[in-house]
């Protein structure tokens, strides 16, 4: 009896054992998490690219301050004594035409076409009676060309106007005080130059990682589900479990990207004066852009899950999640082809409405500030609501696929399997 009753007690703390040794559903789905995320955070190939797109951020914004800085080119012009008064009006042409114009007087014609041959002048300019005649080593350019021949003709209607008794200056006080004034009768969109390079920057990094990240984790659930991987995980853990620590672990991969190389584009912009917007406007567009990554990968990666599981060789994954990133690449076409030239175009502001083309279109239009606060806040509200509608739909495929080996498993019979 003695016996019996130490045996009952040792069965008890047996299972008491293993009662405490079963990991809880959050304890799971962060195990997974960590894993997937060390894994894949280790990676060479993930540290490159990662070096790669902020290289490239850093680099876009270094390229737009020198073009921007460098300012108009100079050109020396070379000028007879008697013809400096040329001297302002060919500043002014210049600066008219995007180019700065310098003068220098040069005590006569031989000298001045010696500079020009040496390279020191870039022209020779000479009052003659039909107007001007010009020196240039090769070739006038148009830009140069079009300055000079305003200046001749102004110097001909001057020459007009004395003739007639007038007095050239006050006519051409007259011509400059006319003008044109407009007046709109909407304000002016803020759809400027920075606002449209932030807009496309954002949705690109967002187009990338859901590219990135979602055919990241169907690769996964394959490899593990043709190597057997996924039957030894599943002896301790639930499908779900694995699925949601898996999307878990990749989300926060991406996440990282999105912050590391949007976080060196603005910091790169903001040092080098490429960017010119406040902080705030800065910053705004970045959390918007971080809010909308998550909105999408919480649309699609589960998913991407559920596709991979759907089969068991890495040669068929790309039949069953073109589906998914057809309207990941659309949404991306449709907006870098459409929202430089139209904002507000219909189609886009439809789009960037629709839960599978939202999370690309709608923030590169929010950092246009083209998008009422009424309609990012609904768009953003849809979006989530159809992730968490699909997580149940994409867990109860990922649950009757993953141990299904060989042939391809159709969606249709995946969810009707028991």
């Amino acid at each position: 009896m003695t016996d019996l009753n130490a045996t009952d007690r040792t069965d008890r703390t047996d299972r008491t054992d293993d009662h405490d040794l079963r990991l809880s559903s959050r304890d799971a789905v962060t195990l997974v998490a960590r894993r997937e995320l060390g894994t894949r955070i280790r990676s060479k190939a993930f540290r490159i690219s990662l070096a790669v797109m902020v290289l490239a951020v850093v680099a876009t914004s270094v390229i737009f301050h020198f073009v921007h800085a460098g300012g108009p080119s100079t050109r020396t012009v070379g000028l007879l004594r008697q013809d400096v008064s040329l001297a302002a009006p060919l500043e002014v042409a210049g600066t008219a035409a995007g180019e700065h114009i310098a003068t220098r007087i040069v005590p006569d014609q031989a000298t001045g076409q010696a500079q020009v041959r040496a390279g020191q002048l870039s022209a020779l300019v000479v009052s003659v009676p039909q107007g001007l005649q010009v020196t240039v080593d090769k070739s006038l350019d148009g830009t140069m060309r079009g300055a000079l021949g305003a200046i001749a003709r102004e110097q001909a209607l001057d020459a007009q106007i004395t003739r007639l008794g007038g007095d050239p200056g006050q006519v051409t006080e007259a011509v400059s005080a006319a003008n044109v004034r407009v007046a709109t009768l909407q304000p002016a969109k803020p759809a400027h130059t920075q606002h449209l390079i932030v807009g496309i920057v954002a949705g690109f990094l967002i187009y990338l990682s859901l590219m990135t990240c979602g055919p990241l984790i169907a690769q996964g659930v394959v490899e593990e589900k043709s190597s057997r991987v996924v039957e030894l995980l599943l002896a301790t853990l639930r499908p779900w479990q694995l699925m949601a620590g898996k999307v878990l672990g990749i989300g926060v991969l991406g996440l990282i990207q999105i912050a590391v190389v949007s976080g060196a584009g603005v910091a790169a912009g903001r040092l080098t004066g490429a960017l010119s917007l406040s902080l705030g406007g800065s910053a705004s567009a970045v959390l918007w852009a971080v809010a909308w990554y998550l909105a999408g990968f919480a649309l699609y990666a589960n998913l991407f899950a559920a596709a991979g599981a759907l089969v068991s060789r890495q040669e068929d994954l790309g039949g069953v999640q073109f589906p998914l990133i057809m309207p990941i690449m659309a949404s991306w076409v449709i907006g870098i082809s459409v929202l430089p030239h139209n904002p507000d175009n219909t189609l886009l502001t439809v789009l960037s409405m629709v839960p599978l083309f939202a999370p690309v279109l709608m923030p590169m239009r929010i950092a246009l500030g083209v998008v009422p606060v009424w309609q990012s806040v609904t768009a953003l509200a849809l979006t989530l609501l159809l992730a968490a509608l699909l997580i149940r739909f994409a867990a109860r495929i990922y649950r009757n696929s993953v141990l299904r080996s060989g042939a391809r498993v159709s969606w249709r019979e995946a969810l009707k399997a028991a």
